[in-house]
């Protein structure tokens, strides 16, 4: 048996941060990772680079978590992303900033911010135990007293459960903190796919006639059966042979896989408007200006000068127009057809990538039973929750990870509290 002040489940950001905290106020503290490294799914995110937050106030950063934001309103303030960049930049990691706010290490590289957050660790005086798979809380009397990790039985002042949801399952998010919680009353709201590509059966999608091809700042909106209005985003998407993804369409995953879990196997749909800024009017004036001027190319050519080439070429046959026709060539109802396409391009929508596909787990730990001034569990004495294991989550663009890290800071500040007024009793009672 080992005595430990406070002990960390999970050793992504919200983990190490936690653990980071308390070690800085003193506690001993010890982090038991499953893996054989610290930040596996943060050595991915943001295709390596690390989006790790987002330059913005804290109102925007609560609109841009859909799932239970005001819940980390506290959290939030206590640690912001001013607060977290400020960190990371004493630790040897500057950031940059890019568009729309999305936050990066100047190194372009995740593993620089897990091996400062590591180095970091180690010179507080945590100790960390890889390869440590803890397969339960030790609770008496409502009060959680540490954890059982195969043969190890790690006693402790106060825990902080960080194990991440179940998206990306190959970097250890493998689900077993909400088994742990369950196990001593807490609920789990149902769990979904947040931040999630979007799957299509239009033909022209299937037959991967525009596999690859992205497109800048578009806008999809996304009706129900009713016709009703269910969600609209607007950014970046990539074509893939089975849908869309991109920021834009990870961000309407969200709401489609909440339809999904309300109905299963609805089919939903969507209308994509390639050129947001034009106007139909506005596009047919540049198109007959092209032909004034004595541009003799295709009509599928000359929409090709705003469109991407395999794209324009989908429109040209959706609208029924000859691939080789010019302009002059279409009557008026071809060519409105065609604009028509631009503006509003239908899409059928059947769902989303799977679960361990999704860059975000929505649904988790029911944030009912947690004081957010603390992230202490209002269920069990001494145990403490942060990150993705909450039911909380964000659209991508940083917000994610910096819910993360606030929690994280949170809960490891309220956990090594915790643990000296623990120790406080056991010495009044000695």
């Amino acid at each position: 048996m080992q005595e430990n002040g406070v002990i960390v489940i999970g050793g992504g950001p919200a983990g190490m941060m936690a653990a980071a905290r308390a070690a800085a106020l003193g506690v001993q503290v010890c982090l038991l990772e499953k893996n054989d490294c610290l930040g596996k799914k943060m050595l991915i995110t943001g295709g390596g680079r690390c989006n790790l937050t987002n330059d913005t106030d804290i109102q925007t950063v609560i609109a841009n978590i859909p799932g239970n934001g005001k819940f980390v309103y506290s959290a939030l303030h206590r640690f912001t992303p001013q607060d977290l960049r400020h960190f990371l930049l004493k630790l040897g990691v500057p950031t940059k900033v890019e568009d729309q706010g999305r936050v990066f290490p100047v190194s372009d590289r995740a593993g620089q911010v897990v091996q400062a957050l590591e180095q970091y660790l180690r010179q507080q005086g945590v100790t960390v135990r890889y390869k440590s798979q803890v397969d339960g809380l030790l609770v008496k009397d409502r009060r959680c007293l540490g954890v059982q990790a195969g043969s190890h039985t790690f006693r402790a002042g106060a825990v902080v459960l960080a194990t991440g949801g179940m998206s990306y399952p190959h970097t250890g998010s493998t689900g077993e903190g909400y088994a742990m919680a369950r196990r001593w009353g807490h609920n789990i709201t149902e769990l979904f796919p947040a931040a999630v590509a979007v799957t299509c059966n239009d033909a022209w999608i299937t037959e991967r006639q525009v596999q690859g091809v992205s497109l800048s700042g578009v806008k999809i909106v996304l009706y129900n059966s009713g016709g009703k209005v269910m969600a609209a985003e607007q950014g970046d998407v990539i074509f893939t042979h089975w849908g869309l993804s991109g920021p834009a369409a990870l961000r309407l995953g969200r709401a489609v896989a909440l339809a999904q879990q309300r109905q299963p196997g609805v089919m939903l749909k969507g209308e994509m408007d390639i050129l947001p800024d034009q106007s139909p009017d506005l596009l047919a004036k540049r198109l007959l200006q092209r032909v004034q001027e004595g541009d003799r190319r295709s009509l599928k050519n000359l929409l090709a000068d705003w469109l991407p080439e395999r794209l324009a070429r989908v429109l040209v046959k959706l609208a029924d127009i000859s691939p080789d026709a010019t302009w002059g060539q279409v009557d008026k109802g071809a060519c409105q057809r065609l604009l028509a396409l631009v503006k509003k391009l239908p899409l059928q929508i059947t769902g989303t990538r799977p679960l361990a596909e999704a860059t975000v787990t929505g649904g988790g730990i029911n944030i009912k039973e947690i004081d957010p001034r603390t992230m202490g569990s209002r269920l069990i004495k001494g145990l403490f929750l942060a990150g993705e294991v909450l039911d909380v989550d964000a659209h991508t663009g940083g917000y994610n990870m910096q819910v993360a890290f606030s929690t994280g800071y949170v809960a490891g500040e309220s956990a090594a509290a915790c643990c000296k007024e623990t120790l406080d009793e056991r010495n009044t009672f000695m």
